[in-house]
């Protein structure tokens, strides 16, 4: 039984153009390339200001609700930040604080970043797969680290970053059909079991 996979992607830019969403975009096409999948693209550059001041979700505009109810609602998180000071952005950061504590458990989250050179790449280990540890996620098991040097304006021109998306892809869509499979499994089931 196919399953069409509701992929968020959140991106931390606040720019545009930006090689932090030309990376997104690739992920979310070679993703779309090995699964079916409805994607949606996240953008702090665009949403940011809607949301900066705010200090509690009740104060959140419309339109930033609605995003942090499409990736607490993801089959998959897709989440991108260019690197600031060794970390991911801070709006980037604060997006997530609104988002509830239990909205992603279990939920895989493909992890990428950009940079302006090599000596950022540990972001993904070690800023961004702390946070959604502590969201108990799913961090899938390879990230993407892209840098300046990868990008042709913004194109990616670098055959080496080509691959380390694919592989990163390769290696998640297993565990993405496999996770498909079985919540599908469970939403048919779950009705009988209630029943019983």
């Amino acid at each position: 039984m196919s399953h069409t996979l509701k992929v968020v992607a959140v991106s931390g830019s606040l720019q545009r153009p930006s090689r932090t969403l030309v990376l997104v975009d690739q992920l979310l096409a070679a993703l779309g390339r090995s699964l079916s999948i409805d994607a949606r693209v996240i953008s702090l550059g665009e949403i940011g200001p809607q949301f900066a001041g705010a200090l509690y979700r009740n104060q959140l505009p419309p339109a930033v609700e609605d995003s942090i109810a499409a990736i607490e609602s993801a089959d998959l998180l897709l989440v991108a930040s260019p690197v600031y000071r060794a970390s991911y952005t801070g709006l980037f950061k604060h997006l997530f604080d609104f988002v509830h504590h239990e909205a992603l458990v279990d939920k895989p989250v493909l992890l990428a970043a950009t940079g302006g050179s090599d000596r950022h790449a540990l972001v993904i280990d070690h800023q961004l797969r702390p946070l959604f540890s502590f969201f108990q996620a799913r961090t899938l098991p390879i990230g993407v680290y892209a840098v300046e040097k990868d990008f042709e304006g913004y194109e990616i021109a670098s055959g080496a970053l080509r691959e380390r998306i694919a592989l990163a892809v390769e290696r998640a869509v297993p565990l993405l059909r496999n996770g498909a499979s079985a919540a599908v499994s469970f939403r048919q089931s779950a009705p009988e079991a209630l029943a019983a």
